[in-house]
């Protein structure tokens, strides 16, 4: 494709730019103010759409008003017949000037046709009034017998029919991005059906939801490394949260028996294509449950929001680096696969029933030697056995799978499980080959809440700044009592990347930091 086809040069740009404000100088030495405090729509153009689509192709409802506004992404023009196409949230609509309807001083009427048409440029916000019609061929338009600029666009903005194609621009200028990219729109469109679907199925289940605090003095509820600030009144060192589990679960103490939370969470990690240092999460917590029960809500909430947006459980998803699309099936009941055991099938090899030993880390670190899988400092038992399982379950795991029973030792949250004292009742649900979802049945006996604290100190210890310390307040909410409780986290993000067909996390945060 010819580079001149996409591409505007800066003296295009810085010459378009001086008209536009040439013009806007003129028209305020007249007297006219071309930014106008508001216009009255009487629709949006969603709702234009959805109320007149079924009309008759050729059916002209002029008894029909309306008044509508949207950005102008094209236009198109003849001598008494000039088309526009305007957009807003993302849905478009034709506009139809003809000189037979446009209301407009009688004398030269063909001049002042031009002369109002010619004032337009694409990327002006504009509102129109007029009557309701369809073309012959079946286009919804809207008919216009009044129009005004809103607001002028100053710059030139991409072509439509080619977009706005740097990726580091596309994160920087993101404004220009959903402007310019009519995909970048539905992905947080997307994004926003995917936070009202989960607060409805929670709200219908009678879930309260949340909001716990941002900043604290401590963190805890996952192994991150946190951000840390300053709270200069108090002289605190504070740090900003890497997840919402503690607070929820200290609410759960104090009586409220079903709560969720969604929020954003800090963690001081790298940026690759599936992690981000601010990202959204929900997480939740119910009374009298375990992880079994937490395994059917989340099958079920997941397989609905699935076919909420898609329509169907299954839908085609394009990997990264590749050109060949994937099927993903979120048809209930979801595969479920024993952690343990299926790992002992690839590594041919009896595990230890105590995977907390220091007997044990050799077997570990040896099997990662044997398989090549990588795992930097600090070689914890737990790092070392993550490792092992991403390399060797995690890449099965395309249609949504449920890895369970973890090892006491990799869960210092979860309670043991109660058919093995050496695994817990949790599990993580992976789907194209990363974690969407933690659950647990909730460890609720302070004393062995403490000793795992005091395990992921000797962790820490050790080097890994991503262990947990031990939370004071959190053991004496415990000592108070929390009822059996089962409780699960979500990446947001993550199911918004497999809805939207993204593969890069930025991509589906509005305003990322920095690029991948």
């Amino acid at each position: 494709m010819d580079k001149k086809e996409t591409d505007y040069t800066e003296e295009d740009t810085s010459s378009y730019y001086n008209t536009k404000v040439e013009e806007i100088i003129e028209k305020k030495r007249n007297g006219v103010n071309p930014y106008p405090h508001s216009f009255q729509v009487t629709k949006s153009v969603e709702k234009f759409i959805e109320t007149y689509n079924t009309i008759n192709p050729g059916d002209h409802l002029v008894d029909i008003k309306e008044s509508i506004a949207g950005r102008i992404l094209e236009i198109r023009d003849s001598s008494k017949l000039w088309f526009m196409t305007i957009v807003s949230n993302g849905f478009k609509i034709q506009l139809m000037f003809n000189l037979q309807f446009l209301i407009l001083p009688e004398e030269n009427k063909v001049v002042n046709f031009k002369k109002t048409l010619s004032n337009f440029s694409r990327g002006d916000i504009i509102g129109v009034s007029g009557f309701v019609g369809k073309s012959k061929k079946g286009e919804l338009s809207l008919f216009v017998e009044h129009s005004t600029i809103l607001t002028p666009c100053l710059k030139l903005i991409p072509k439509q029919i080619y977009g706005l194609k740097d990726e580091e621009l596309r994160v920087k200028k993101r404004f220009l991005d959903l402007i310019s990219n009519e995909n970048t729109m539905k992905t947080f469109m997307i994004r926003n059906k995917v936070f009202k679907f989960l607060r409805r199925y929670l709200d219908n289940l009678d879930f309260i939801e949340l909001q716990t605090p941002i900043l604290g003095t401590q963190v805890g509820g996952a192994s991150a490394k946190p951000f840390n600030t300053f709270l200069n009144d108090h002289k605190l060192n504070m740090c900003l949260r890497i997840a919402t589990e503690l607070p929820l679960k200290m609410a759960v103490v104090g009586g409220m028996n079903a709560v969720y939370e969604i929020g954003p969470q800090f963690r001081n990690e790298g940026v690759d294509i599936t992690h981000h240092p601010e990202f959204y999460s929900l997480e939740l917590y119910k009374t009298y449950s375990d992880y079994n029960d937490m395994m059917n809500i989340c099958e079920d909430m997941l397989s609905k929001l699935v076919f909420e947006i898609k329509g169907t459980y299954k839908f085609n998803y394009l990997p990264l680096h590749s050109d060949k699309e994937i099927e993903i099936d979120f048809t209930p009941p979801f595969r479920r696969m024993d952690l343990i055991s299926e790992l002992e099938k690839h590594i041919e090899i009896k595990l230890p029933n105590d995977l907390g030993t220091e007997e044990s880390r050799g077997i570990l670190l040896d099997l990662c030697t044997k398989y090549s899988v990588e795992c930097k400092d600090p070689k914890t038992n737990a790092r070392l056995l993550d490792k092992l399982v991403g390399h060797f379950l995690e890449p099965q795991c395309v249609n949504p799978t449920f890895i369970m029973n973890h090892p006491l030792m990799m869960s210092p949250l979860a309670k043991w499980h109660r058919d093995n004292p050496f695994l817990t009742e949790r599990f993580e649900l992976f789907c194209n080959c990363f974690e969407l979802a933690n659950a647990y049945t909730e460890l609720n006996d302070p004393f062995i809440q403490r000793k795992t604290f005091e395990d992921q100190m000797k962790a820490k210890s050790m080097g890994d700044d991503e262990a947990q310390s031990i939370d004071e307040t959190f053991i004496e909410a415990l000592e108070y009592g929390l009822p059996p409780t089962g409780g699960a986290g979500f990446g947001i993000e993550r199911l918004v990347m497999l809805l939207s067909n993204r593969n890069k996390i930025k991509d589906v945060i509005l305003f990322p930091i920095g690029s991948v």
